[in-house]
């Protein structure tokens, strides 16, 4: 008798780990319900994900992953990982981050966007951000669906992927493919972490610019892709962290983003750390394993969570 009362305990729990672990495979939805604007078929560019190093390459098939918090306040972050638009650490850049955010009540959307490519575009430059207009405005088609204030729906981005989300921040009104509704894509604040933000030879990071914009791209266009170039007094405030050592994208990104702002008078925090140097993440030693705590505190602050 004891032992059936156990098998059926044990068979419970199986079945509601299981119903969980489905749960957990059906959170990720594909962005784009017909076809996908600006693509080029092939045979040969096949999705790749390092399993060792967290990281997805030559995505195709663009999608959000959602994390809903147990209590949602109704905020809202789109999320976009970094990896010089040549991968993307969705691990470390993306689902972790989207852990902590459900911590504070915020519910966070993964986006695995296409990164730049001839094989797969027509026009590699504007690829990124097809994807991250068309995710900001599928979260706003979906607002009651995860009980989403829509005047709390921020954009966080680390390194290639803060370029991704200050052009979206930017450039929000930039008509890049068709719609066939209003809705709007700019975010109601931006979270900007060791951001690539120009694309100009001096500060803007060689690689980023390369693979987004080619290795010979023009003047005009490496202008129309430095981010700090469209800041005017509509951009959505920002809160902006950097390593002072970073050698990999160098800070004065972050300080040319967080000037223009001031000079526009947007609201903007910047935290400057002594070191951390390029691809902190979350923070786990030095001064910069503060930068949550300190990003927290802004949400609140602004009220953009409780």
């Amino acid at each position: 008798m004891k032992l059936l009362f156990f098998v059926k305990i044990l068979s419970l729990g199986i079945l509601l780990c299981f119903v969980e672990l489905l749960h957990a495979q059906n959170n990720e939805m594909e962005l784009w319900n017909s076809e996908i604007p600006n693509s080029v078929a092939s045979n040969e560019y096949k999705e790749v994900f390092d399993t060792k190093l967290g990281r997805v390459t030559k995505v195709i098939n663009p999608t959000l992953r959602v994390f809903s918090p147990k209590e949602p306040n109704g905020s809202a972050i789109l999320i976009c990982p970094g990896g010089g638009y040549a991968y993307l650490s969705i691990e470390k850049e993306g689902y972790k981050v989207a852990e902590w955010l459900n911590t504070l009540g915020v519910t966070a959307f993964v986006l695995k966007y296409r990164l730049p490519s001839d094989e797969i575009m027509i026009d590699k430059s504007i690829g990124p951000l097809q994807d991250a207009q068309e995710a900001m405005r599928y979260i706003r088609r979906h607002l009651d669906k995860w009980s989403i204030d829509n005047n709390k729906i921020g954009v966080m981005g680390f390194s290639a992927g803060g370029h991704l989300a200050a052009s979206l921040a930017t450039r929000y009104d930039d008509q890049i493919y068709e719609v066939s509704d209003t809705i709007s894509t700019k975010p109601n604040f931006s979270i900007l972490v060791y951001p690539v933000i120009s694309m100009n030879e001096k500060i803007g990071h060689q690689g980023s610019r390369n693979r987004l914009l080619g290795i010979n791209a023009s003047k005009e266009l490496k202008e129309n892709f430095s981010n700090e170039k469209h800041i005017d007094s509509l951009t959505p405030a920002a809160f902006i962290v950097h390593a002072s050592n970073d050698n990999g994208v160098l800070v004065e990104n972050s300080l040319a983003f967080y000037l223009g702002l001031k000079h526009n008078k947007v609201s903007a925090e910047l935290h400057l750390y002594q070191d951390g140097k390029h691809g902190f993440g979350l923070g786990k030693t030095g001064t910069n394993q503060h930068w949550t705590q300190h990003c927290e505190q802004w949400l609140r602050v602004n009220k953009y969570i409780n």
